[in-house]
């Protein structure tokens, strides 16, 4: 029997450009995290995906559906959403001059993803854009002997 634990897995799936992606793409990370009992923190990403996922819906035109790609490595995990806009993201990489309203409902996804991930960027795409996160691998608790 092959240990494919080590191996980089990875998943892609076309969303709807509506709200109803981000249930389905949190849905996506926790299964690929969970299929290969990863060791990334599964909450953190969901809680980012969402958010990605969010952002492209709500700043990106309908009509064309949105992708989600998972890649699992030994090291973490790397988290992308495509859409078809080609303008990157607003401080996604550089801290906006003013912190976002706490009051506000909007404003805070794109801080939240810089905070919590260790990395995170656009890049262009044949169609648009990638925006992606990375999350690194938690060490696996240690079992006293018994």
């Amino acid at each position: 029997m092959q240990d494919h634990s080590k191996a980089p897995a990875s998943w892609r799936i076309a969303l709807p450009h509506s709200a109803a992606a981000v249930p389905v793409a949190r849905a996506l990370v926790r299964t690929a995290l969970a299929e290969l009992e990863h060791t990334t923190d599964g909450d953190t990403a969901e809680l980012l995906t969402a958010e990605l996922v969010a952002n492209a819906v709500e700043h990106t035109s309908g009509g064309t559906p949105i992708e989600l790609v998972v890649e699992l490595m030994p090291t973490g995990c790397q988290v992308e959403v495509h859409d078809p806009d080609p303008a990157p993201p607003a401080d996604l990489t550089r801290p906006g001059i003013e912190p976002p309203d706490p009051w506000q409902e909007h404003g805070r996804g794109l801080l939240l993803i810089r905070a919590l991930s260790s990395s995170c960027g656009h890049r262009p795409t044949g169609s648009g854009k990638a925006v992606w996160f990375r999350l690194p691998a938690v060490p696996a608790p240690r079992r006293s002997p018994e």
